[in-house]
Order: C-alpha cells, then structure tokens, then sequence
C-alpha cells in the first residue's frame, strides 16, 4: 500500500518543520538535560561548606579561631570569599541593604537581640534556618521560628547582590 502523493508531501514537510523548530528554538524546557544550579544554590552550597569547617566550634566572646569564635567573627570567616565584613554585629548591620523577614534570601545576614544590650548575628541558608555561632552549642545551625530565636528576632541585611 503506498501513501498518495499529497500525504507524503504533507509528512515530509511535517518532518522538516519539526526539524527547524527544534525544543531549543521554541525555548521550551529539554527533559533530558538537569537544570543549571543556580545562584543561590551556589551560595547555600559555600556558605555550607564553611559551616562544616566551623561546626562545634565553642563560642568565645571577641574569639576569631577554631579554639573559641563569636557570631561576628564567624560571619567574618563565613563570607571571606564573598565579601569583606566589618569585626562587630553592631556595624555588620549597618552593612547592606535591610530586607523583611518575609524577604529573606540565602546569605542574608539574621540579627537578633538577646538582652537590650546585647546582639546576635547569623547568616540565612534557606527553610527558615541560619548558620551561628551559640552561646551553648558552639557553631550550629538554628531555626527562626525557634521559641529562643523567634522573639528575639531584629532584622536582617542584604549584604550580597
């Protein structure tokens, strides 16, 4: 059985045009590709692997090394290979531009105040959790809706564009 001749010019056209607009020239999205980590993956990914090296890390007011570290320090030693950021908390938030909590984007710097004389820094790593440095448990991973951090919570800057 052979196809009439306007059915083979039709497929042949069919086949040609399917050709020219390939998924890539519609831009629709290749199924068989995995999708470019993106920039904030990239951060969270370096800002983790920062906290790996300082995980435990006992906490030491004015502590800049392995042997004992404060929050400010810590945010210090965490962007090194993004930015540079100023000794204390006091400055580092005045450093950057102030976002909402409803705003927050990894590498964020979190502040919280602890008594009114004092305050606390972190860095935002996505699902409502910032790196720290804690007073009992060292260098840890805490959350923002934590009943500790939750009320204490004073607000945060883009210090990263």
């Amino acid at each position: 059985m052979s196809l009439p001749k306007y059915c083979f010019t039709t497929l042949l056209f069919l086949v040609t045009m399917l050709s020219v607009f390939s998924a890539s020239a519609l831009n629709l999205p290749d199924r068989f590709t995995t999708p470019k980590p993106s920039a904030s993956h990239h951060l969270k990914a370096s800002l983790l692997q920062q906290y790996a090296l300082w995980k435990g890390t006992p906490y030491d007011f004015g502590g800049t090394r392995r042997s004992g570290i404060d929050c400010s320090a810590l945010m210090q030693k965490v962007f090194a290979r993004h930015i540079s950021l100023p000794r204390t908390t006091h400055q580092q938030k005045k450093r950057g531009k102030k976002v909402g909590k409803h705003e927050l984007r990894i590498g964020d710097l979190v502040f919280f105040k602890s008594s009114p004389r004092v305050q606390h820094v972190g860095v935002y790593i996505g699902d409502r959790q910032f790196i720290h440095a804690s007073q009992k448990a060292g260098v840890t991973i805490s959350r923002l809706d934590n009943p500790y951090w939750a009320p204490r919570y004073e607000t945060a800057r883009r210090v990263l564009q």
